[in-house]
């Protein structure tokens, strides 16, 4: 009989935690905030939906014994296991609450001395900075996204989305290969400033409808400045008054609110009624209620983004106020207007959504209308992260 397959599994349940009240980050002092203001864990809910995609998948495989997991007691990972019947072992508890960067640290170091082929972590880029501050290029890794940026190219689409990949790298059917461990300054990202460093390498799961991209900035230049402040232009042009417009993170929306006269937050999301600016860097909550009073009166409302550049995620990474209960109060997909220049686009074939709503990633599917410039726009597919095509297959439709 062959040996199990040795594989770690870790959920950091603060990750993600600070971006529906536009804290812009769970790390450090940011996620001890979050949870005195009461804010609901992401990441244990996130790791839920992994391992129940995982156990419908390879049900033979991992509960017949094929694979074991190590991992830590409790939400960091025990506890999720458990109750989708995951074998596993325990290898480290945590000291307290909540769990902090050393647990992540000291978990990936006792799973590498049981010889685990493969780290599968719950977070976002400061837990990929941990867990690859341990394995190095040594022992690939698999991130599940749970944080609030994930400018890393170590995230799967989705949970479910990684799932699949994790199932066809024990199929043999999936390889590994190198991507990029990125991460931001938070402090001077809260104060609107973007600073993105290269950490270093990993080895990860490489699949179709993994994002093996990192985030990528909208590249300069005249061409492209004139391109933004055309769709700026066209999009103010196009305001009716008595509509809510909720302006989400980057320069694109930036260019928008320079049009109106009006004070953008770059890094947070916005609210402009009758071309004047009702409500500035709005957490999730203030936003709910904004847009919920404004529709239930009969307003319209209009939630305006722009797709990350390279990884094309339009919902769901880096604007998580744009909640999905925000969403379906502005009136749902229809309600969501997106806007990127050429360029970005080009970079971009694919948009994709991870609202943390699988019902609502799956009203995006198909395509959506993206303005390119003054009066044009252009139909981009929309991915939900629900699957990938398996090289050299293609699904029907």
């Amino acid at each position: 009989m062959s040996r199990a397959r040795r594989l770690c599994f870790l959920v950091n349940p603060l990750a993600g935690i600070g971006g529906p009240l536009a804290l812009k980050g769970s790390d450090g002092e940011a996620g001890w905030e979050a949870l005195r203001r009461g804010a609901a864990l992401v990441s244990p809910r996130r790791a839920e939906r992994f391992a129940r995609s995982l156990a419908a998948l390879a049900t033979g495989r991992v509960s017949g014994g094929g694979v074991v997991f190590y991992t830590a007691g409790g939400l960091m990972g025990a506890s999720i296991l458990g109750r989708h019947g995951m074998p596993y072992t325990v290898v480290y508890e945590p000291e307290g609450w909540p769990t902090t960067r050393e647990d992540t640290i000291r978990l990936v170091e006792a799973c590498i001395e049981k010889g685990v082929e493969l780290v599968v972590f719950v977070g976002g880029d400061g837990t990929a900075r941990d867990v690859v501050s341990v394995t190095g290029r040594r022992t690939p890794v698999l991130g599940v996204p749970s944080g609030v940026k994930m400018y890393s190219a170590v995230f799967a689409e989705s949970p479910e989305a990684a799932a699949l990949a994790l199932h066809e790298w024990l199929e043999g059917r999936a390889s590994l290969c190198d991507a990029e461990v990125l991460d931001i300054d938070e402090d001077a990202f809260r104060s609107g400033v973007l600073r993105v460093r290269l950490y270093g390498y990993a080895r990860t799961v490489c699949a179709p409808g993994m994002v093996t991209v990192s985030k990528q900035p909208t590249i300069g230049g005249s061409d492209v400045r004139e391109n933004i402040d055309a769709i700026a232009r066209y999009i103010v042009e196009g305001m009716e008054d008595c509509t809510l417009y909720v302006l989400g993170p980057g320069t694109t929306l930036a260019a928008v609110a320079e049009q109106l006269g009006i004070e953008k937050t770059l890094l947070g999301v916005d609210v402009v009624h009758n071309r004047r600016l009702v409500a500035r860097d709005v957490d999730e909550e203030t936003l709910y209620r904004i847009v919920s009073r404004h529709a239930s009166g009969g307003g319209k409302v209009r939630i305006i983004v722009t797709p990350i550049g390279g990884q094309g995620f339009i919902l769901g990474r880096g604007n998580q106020q744009i909640s999905p209960r925000v969403v379906r109060a502005a009136g749902g997909k229809r309600a969501v207007v997106v806007v990127s220049p050429r360029s970005k686009l080009a970079r971009t074939p694919v948009l994709r959504v991870d609202t943390g709503d699988p019902s609502l990633d799956a009203e995006f599917s198909g395509y959506i209308r993206v303005v390119v410039d003054y009066g044009e726009e252009q139909l981009v597919r929309v991915s939900t992260g629900a699957g990938y095509e398996r090289p050299g297959k293609r699904r029907a439709g």
